[in-house]
C-alpha cells in the first residue's frame, strides 16, 4: 500500500550545487570559468588534430574521442548548474533528467573504454615500435573506436530502463546539480534492488575489469623500458606514456572518489564536491596534460598561430594597397 507523502511526479526539481545564497554567484562564476578553460582546451586539440597531418596518427585519433567526451560530459552536466544560478529555475522535466542522465552515463562509461584502448596503443609504440604502423592501422584504429562507443550506449540502456520504470518518489527535489543514478535511486519509493543489481554487477565488475585491461599493458611496458640500455632512451620510452598515465590515475581517482567512497556517505555535499571535479575539472586538465607535456600537439599549435597570423598580415597588407 502507498502510504500518503508518496508521489508520481512528472518532473525533477534539482536543489544545485549549494543552498547558501552568498556562495551561488562565486561558484558559477568559478565553474563558469572553468567550463570555458575545459572547452577551448578540448575543442583546440579536437581541431588541432583534425587539421595538422602531423597529429593524424592512433595516439592522437583516441585523444581526439576524449576531447569529444569530455566536451560533452561537461556541457551536459554544467549546462544545468547555469541555468539555476541565472534563472532561478530549478525544475527539469522527466525526460529532461533521463537524457541527461543518458549522455552522462554513456560520457562515463566511454572515457573508461577508450583510456583502455589508448593504452593498447602505448603497449604497441614501445613494446613493437617496428610493427607500430602495420599493428595499428586505421582499420584497427576505426574499429576500436566504434567498439568502444557502441558498448558505452548499449550497456546505459539498462539502467535508465530501470530507473524510467520507477512509479513514485518521496520527493521531486533531488541533492544535485545534475540527474545522477544516485540522488533518483535515493528519492524513489519503488523497488531499486534491479538497478543495485545491475550497477553492482555490471558496472562495477566491467570498470575493474577495464582498469585491469589499462594496467596490464603498463606492466609490459615498464618490463620494456627496464630493458633498455641507455638512460636516454628510457627517458624518452616514459615520456611517451607519462601523459596518458596522469590522465587514467585523475579519472580512476576522481570515480573512485565520486562514487565508491562518497556513495554511502549521507552528506551530500561532499558527493556534489566530487561530482563537479569530475565532471568539470578533470575535463579541463585532460587537454592541459596533453598539450603542456607534448612537443607535437605544442609544433602544431604554433604551426597554425603561425599560419593564423601570417593570414591576418597578408589580409592588412592587401587591405592596405587595395583601392581606396
Amino acid at each position: 500500500m502507498i502510504s500518503i507523502n508518496q508521489t508520481i511526479i512528472e518532473g525533477f526539481r534539482l536543489k544545485g550545487i549549494s543552498d547558501v545564497p552568498e556562495l551561488q554567484v562565486l561558484i558559477f562564476l568559478l565553474v563558469l570559468l572553468i567550463y570555458l578553460i575545459c572547452l577551448g582546451g578540448n575543442l583546440t586539440i579536437l581541431l588541432l588534430v583534425c587539421c595538422d597531418r602531423h597529429l593524424h596518427t592512433p595516439m592522437y585519433f583516441f585523444l581526439a574521442n576524449l576531447s569529444i567526451i569530455d566536451i560533452s560530459s561537461s556541457t551536459t552536466t554544467l549546462h544545468r548548474m547555469f541555468v539555476i544560478t541565472t534563472t532561478h529555475n530549478h525544475m527539469v522535466s522527466t525526460s529532461a533528467c533521463m537524457t541527461q542522465l543518458y549522455i552522462f552515463s554513456t560520457s562515463t562509461s566511454n572515457e573508461f573504454y577508450i583510456l583502455t584502448a589508448m593504452s593498447y596503443d602505448r603497449y604497441v609504440a614501445i613494446c613493437r615500435p617496428l610493427h607500430y604502423h602495420t599493428i595499428m592501422s586505421r582499420r584497427l584504429c576505426g574499429l576500436l573506436a566504434s567498439a568502444c562507443w557502441g558498448c558505452c550506449f548499449i550497456e546505459v540502456v539498462p539502467t535508465i530502463l530501470f530507473i524510467s520504470r520507477f512509479t513514485c518518489y518521496i520527493s521531486k527535489d533531488i541533492d544535485h546539480y545534475f540527474c545522477d543514478v544516485l540522488p533518483i535511486r535515493d528519492i524513489t519509493c519503488s523497488d531499486t534492488s534491479l538497478v543495485d543489481l545491475y550497477i553492482l554487477v555490471f558496472g562495477n565488475v566491467n570498470a575493474i575489469i577495464l582498469l585491469f585491461l589499462t594496467i596490464t599493458p603498463y606492466i609490459f611496458i615498464i618490463s620494456c623500458i627496464l630493458r633498455i640500455s641507455s638512460s636516454t632512451g628510457r627517458r624518452k620510452a616514459f615520456y611517451t606514456c607519462s601523459s596518458h598515465i596522469m590522465v587514467v590515475v585523475l579519472f580512476y581517482s576522481s570515480i573512485i572518489l565520486q562514487y565508491l567512497v562518497t556513495g554511502s556517505w549521507s552528506n551530500m555535499t561532499f558527493n556534489k564536491i566530487f561530482s563537479l571535479f569530475n565532471t568539470a575539472v578533470v575535463p579541463m586538465l585532460n587537454p592541459l596534460i596533453y598539450s603542456l607535456k607534448n612537443k607535437d600537439v605544442k609544433s602544431a599549435l604554433q604551426r597554425k598561430l603561425c599560419g593564423i597570423f601570417l593570414f591576418c598580415k597578408l589580409y592588412l597588407c592587401f587591405k592596405n594597397f587595395g583601392p581606396s
